[in-house]
């Protein structure tokens, strides 16, 4: 059973009830306050202590207090609740020693899943969270502040150390070493902390504090020493690098140049000591960079390692140069680090013309994909409508199930598998004019594997007025329900819900909508054809087929060639693609991007036919073919949609500065990032791998989200390629 510190966490916020324990210090009161004890709640639960013994029971007696005391009414209780309250603290905060050492893995804890220079590195920023909130204690006397700063300052500078480069690498024996010298003196230092915080006495405070000072001065200094011959050490180790995964923009390189200009131009007081080395990194860098820049074509294994290397060196640089213009980092590290980044770029530049050479590589800027592309590919913002090939028949039918039959609510199910066009279908139906003529409202809303029924109420409730989210956000869950019962009540509605995976949450919605005979009809799209028999006995089920293979070929050809006819080089092999695409409109809609972003040569039309016939047939496989001709600038913005909640619709303009800020985003002279940004956003758009949710009125993309398959294969390949860690709550 997990622990819970709701209750007193709640307690914790007021500082009034803690001065209880230093209200006459010279009584023997504690230095501990309610801010110290949240440090500490926050840094367990980082851990995860699901049993932790006799610590586990003790939090818990303090948790049932807590809750007794946050419950109590009777102000004529109060008092000995709150005497309660404080006399089990009392025996509670000195059975904290043992968190006052770096944490050993265990099984039962999930510290067992970090690296050491983690754990080390939790345990110090735990620390530091718990000295500076009581240095800035009013009462506190210069002695204590002198003698406790210098600390304060060694141990912000070990925490940075700890996410370097050179103290990641905890595989390697020399790093392994460093952290055991750097863990013992953080155990020290904790130890120490935890004496004099809990001290009563106010000499033994004192000496406390000196011997602190005396003892772990020095070791400070010992372990630094350390820390300089393991960087040295660790520059010899080269071939040792961090990288998570290929996918990583190279163009965090630009952001790093224009940081070190910025340096260089208006901070040369700051970075005096360093400067010429700074200087030289820039230089080396942007010589890199621009000899390495569209390289990602060429598909060589060797100039990738470079360009790795080089984003890798740039990730290292930037971490240490911005804590050293915060006055984190000493002068000394950096300029050991920036001799490190020198070097490292130096291997670099060495490698590239050689490589160059012995695979004749004349010129890098070659091409802006790895396949070939068309230069007639149309790079404006798609327009509103689908193309919908097929479903006429399914179109009329199920429109007709909506405005007509019996004057109770319905439901009405659209089922089938992945990529048949479920919601493609729903949303012809929601504009359909004969519902619109029909129905005094209309309502939407996605619901997914995972829903909320707060999130879906407030998406229904967005859906049928102006209101801004926030209004709804204040709201509890039966208002929001109460607000939309109202709204419905003796109308004649209309409620898409669309991808629903289980009866459970039509059960968690359906008394918000009135039963009323007003011939209203509930829309389910769903790839689970039980969902739809569980939810209503007399509800109307519709199974979308698949689409004929003159239909598949119908749709390719509309969305390769628009309007205009198909070359008849392209027949033969464009209707075995389409057969290829086993009548899924998805994978049809996949394939066509592909095609269309390349050059129109009938032996590449040859190879696709050939990656297609050579599966076994899944619809993964026919979208992850999509993925794969994706130009590499495209790739990692592609895959950060994984980041993001499935079927949950995604601003544009966060969107668009978060892949700025990650680093994804080429710099380009003539052109604003945000501008840039857009344009990736609008080929994966054209390429059928992100759709349009919103438009602005200029008919730009205000909002977007993707398909949920193509959602599926994109959380797969970002685990697969490392490109980002799920952590299942």
């Amino acid at each position: 059973m997990d622990l819970s510190f709701k209750y007193l966490s709640e307690i914790l916020e007021s500082r009034d009830l803690f001065l209880h324990f230093d209200r006459d210090r010279r009584k023997g009161g504690f230095r501990w306050k309610g801010p110290h004890l949240s440090a500490l709640l926050r840094y367990l639960i980082k851990l995860r202590p699901n049993n932790h013994g006799r610590f586990s029971d003790l939090l818990r007696k303090v948790e049932e207090s807590a809750y007794r005391l946050c419950k109590n009414t009777n102000s004529a209780k109060q008092w000995v609740i709150s005497v309660h309250f404080l006399q089990v603290m009392g025996s509670f905060l000195p059975e904290l020693r043992e968190f006052f050492t770096v944490p050993k893995p265990k099984k039962n804890l999930s510290c067992s899943t970090f690296k050491t220079n983690e754990l080390v590195a939790s345990f110090i920023d735990f620390l530091l969270e718990n000295l500076e909130e009581f240095l800035g204690q009013r009462y506190l006397s210069r002695f204590f502040t002198v003698k406790m700063n210098p600390l304060l300052q060694n141990l912000k500078f070990l925490l940075i150390i700890l996410g370097d480069t050179p103290f990641r690498c905890t595989e390697l024996k020399e790093t392994k070493n460093i952290l055991a010298e750097i863990e013992s003196l953080a155990n020290e230092a904790g130890i120490s902390f935890h004496s004099f915080f809990f001290t009563t006495n106010l000499v033994k405070e004192t000496k406390i504090a000196e011997v602190t000072h005396s003892l772990l001065l020095p070791k400070f200094k010992m372990v630094k020493e350390k820390i300089k011959k393991h960087c040295i050490t660790f520059s010899n180790l080269l071939s040792v690098t961090t990288r998570n995964t290929a996918l990583d923009s190279i163009f965090i390189v630009d952001s790093v140049l224009d940081y070190l200009n910025y340096l260089i131009n208006n901070k040369a007081s700051l970075i005096v000591d360093v400067k010429d080395q700074i200087t030289t990194l820039h230089e080396d860098l942007h010589f890199s960079i621009s000899f390495l820049r569209d390289i990602e074509v060429q598909q060589n294994q060797e100039l990738i390692e470079c360009q790795m290397q080089l984003k890798d060196l740039a990730y290292e640089a930037e971490y240490i140069i911005n804590w050293f213009a915060a006055g984190e980092v000493p002068v000394w590290y950096l300029t050991l680090r920036l001799s490190n980044f020198i070097q490292k770029n130096k291997l670099i530049r060495t490698a590239l013309p050689e490589i160059k050479l012995n695979y004749g590589i004349n010129s890098l800027e070659v091409v802006k994909s790895p396949c070939q592309v068309s230069s007639q590919v149309d790079r404006s913002i798609p327009m509103v409508d689908e193309i919908i090939v097929g479903m006429k028949d399914e179109t009329m039918q199920i429109a007709n199930q909506l405005v007509r039959g019996p004057d109770h609510l319905q439901i009405i199910s659209i089922t089938g598998m992945p990529g048949l066009g479920k919601t493609t279908l729903a949303k012809k139906l929601y504009n359909h004019s004969s519902v619109l003529n029909h129905f005094d409202m209309r309502l939407w809303c996605v619901v997914s594997q995972t829903y909320e029924r707060k999130r879906l109420l407030i998406d229904i409730l967005r859906s049928m007025t102006n209101l801004k989210e926030d209004k709804f956000l204040e709201m509890e869950v039966e208002e929001l329900g109460e607000n939309l019962y109202k709204n419905l009540k003796e109308r004649r509605y209309f409620v898409v819900m669309d991808d629903i995976w289980n009866v459970e949450a039509w059960h968690d919605l359906k008394m918000y909508f009135p039963k009323d005979e007003t011939r209203s009809r509930i829309l389910f799209t769903s790839r689970n054809k039980e969902v739809a028999l569980e939810a209503s006995s007399d509800g109307i089920i519709n199974e979308l087929p698949f689409l004929s293979v003159d239909e598949c070929w119908d749709l390719l050809q509309q969305k390769v060639f628009g309007k205009a006819l198909c070359p008849r080089e392209f027949l033969d092999v464009g209707k075995q693609i389409a057969t290829c695409c086993k009548g899924l409109p998805l994978a049809v809609s996949g394939i066509a991007a592909v095609l269309a972003n390349m050059e129109k040569k009938e032996s590449l039309w040859q190879e696709v036919a050939a990656s297609l016939s050579s599966y076994i047939f899944k619809e993964q496989d026919i979208l992850e073919l999509s993925y794969k001709h994706l130009p590499i600038n495209l790739k990692p913005c592609f895959l950060y949609f994984s980041a993001f909640e499935e079927d949950r619709e995604i601003p544009v303009k966060k969107l668009l500065s978060l892949w700025i800020s990650e680093g994804f985003i080429q710099k380009n002279e003539d052109k604003r990032s945000e501008d840039v940004a857009e344009e990736y956003l609008i080929e994966l758009i054209n390429r059928s791998m992100v759709q349009v949710a919103k438009r602005r009125s200029d008919n730009g993309v205000k909002a977007c989200n993707m398909h949920d398959l193509m959602h599926d294969m994109c959380m797969r390949i970002a685990k697969e390629e490392n490109f980002l860690n799920v952590i299942e709550e």
